[in-house]
């Protein structure tokens, strides 16, 4: 998984949802209007192919009954092992995930500028990855709805799909990093026209607003929800020049930023417009995003300000 993307020219949008829930019919349906989908699954699946270095250390680690007489992995087999134990689960995305990492970072780099780029992550929440994304989409279904497509169109015994659904990250904590929640209770043509108005009226726009490095004028202040999901963007693409968390500037409509003292206001300038936030005046900056228009005020921290 990169930690970055050269988002000047990209739009670098964060896919999930629980096993069910119907993500593979959106990330479908936007790669019809051209966006690069970055399947983890596939990618996933690329990693222990027979050959592959990922495959040998997974059998040396689980044993060879999760291979098949010919050599390739066992799937059923493995997913048996992994999802009834939550260690050896750890154990396995240990050695999988640097190397989904690595082929992620290759496609990406293939990708051509001026494009969004999906990645479509089964582990977003669990793995902390959606700071890292412009925008986090998350497809919502009932349990009750995963289960009964799980049995009837992936032929799971019930006790299995509870199980998988069990080991996943919880729809809260879901709810919790979603810039997008996509309900998914009808038919699949229903999904695929809520997302066609997601491509045409927040994605595309957001990256062209990026391309001309241009902001959404800010309407008032975001809930807390919002700020909180910001607030983990802007620490990520800050990191330590940060001098604490961002919060709201007193008597303002904007979200402070208090730089660490010598940090190069040019530098955190170009970081901030590339994450989605371009300048829009001296020490300040507007979000890209038509969906989520804020202001943020950047100043440096000095002895007796912002704590």
């Amino acid at each position: 998984m990169p930690h970055t993307v050269d988002a000047a020219h990209r739009l670098w949008i964060g896919l999930s949802g629980g096993i069910g829930s119907g993500k593979s019919t959106v990330s479908s349906a936007l790669a019809r209007h051209g966006v690069v989908v970055i399947d983890a699954d596939a990618l996933a699946r690329e990693v222990v192919e027979p050959g592959a270095r990922g495959l040998e250390a997974v059998a040396h680690r689980f044993g060879s009954g999760i291979l098949t007489p010919d050599g390739a992995l066992d799937r059923p087999a493995l997913g048996r092992i992994v999802f009834a134990d939550p260690a050896a689960r750890r154990e396995l995305e240990r050695i999988t995930h640097p190397l989904i990492a690595e082929r992620t970072r290759e496609v990406v780099a293939a990708a051509p500028p001026s494009s969004i780029l999906v990645h479509d992550v089964p582990l977003l929440v669990e793995l902390g990855y959606a700071p890292r994304y412009h925008l986090v989409v998350i497809v919502g279904t009932s349990r009750e709805t995963r289960l009964e497509r799980l049995v009837r169109l992936r032929g799971m015994d019930r006790a299995e799909a509870e199980q998988r659904i069990d080991a996943q990250a919880s729809d809260d904590a879901r709810r919790a990093v979603a810039d997008v929640w996509l309900t998914n209770e009808g038919s699949v043509q229903e999904l695929r026209s809520v997302t066609q108005g997601l491509y045409a009226e927040r994605l595309a726009p957001y990256l062209a607003n990026l391309e001309q490095g241009r902001a959404v004028a800010a309407r008032g202040v975001p809930g807390p929800e919002v700020l909180g999901r910001l607030g983990a963007r802007l620490e990520h693409v800050l990191g330590d020049d940060l001098a604490g968390p961002p919060d709201l500037d007193p008597g303002t409509d904007s979200l402070l930023l208090m730089l660490t003292a010598g940090t190069p206001p040019a530098a955190v300038a170009e970081r901030l417009t590339e994450a989605g936030f371009p300048q829009v005046g001296d020490g300040q900056h507007a979000a890209a995003d038509p969906g989520r228009p804020v202001l943020l005020t950047v100043r440096e921290h000095t002895v007796g300000a912002g704590g």
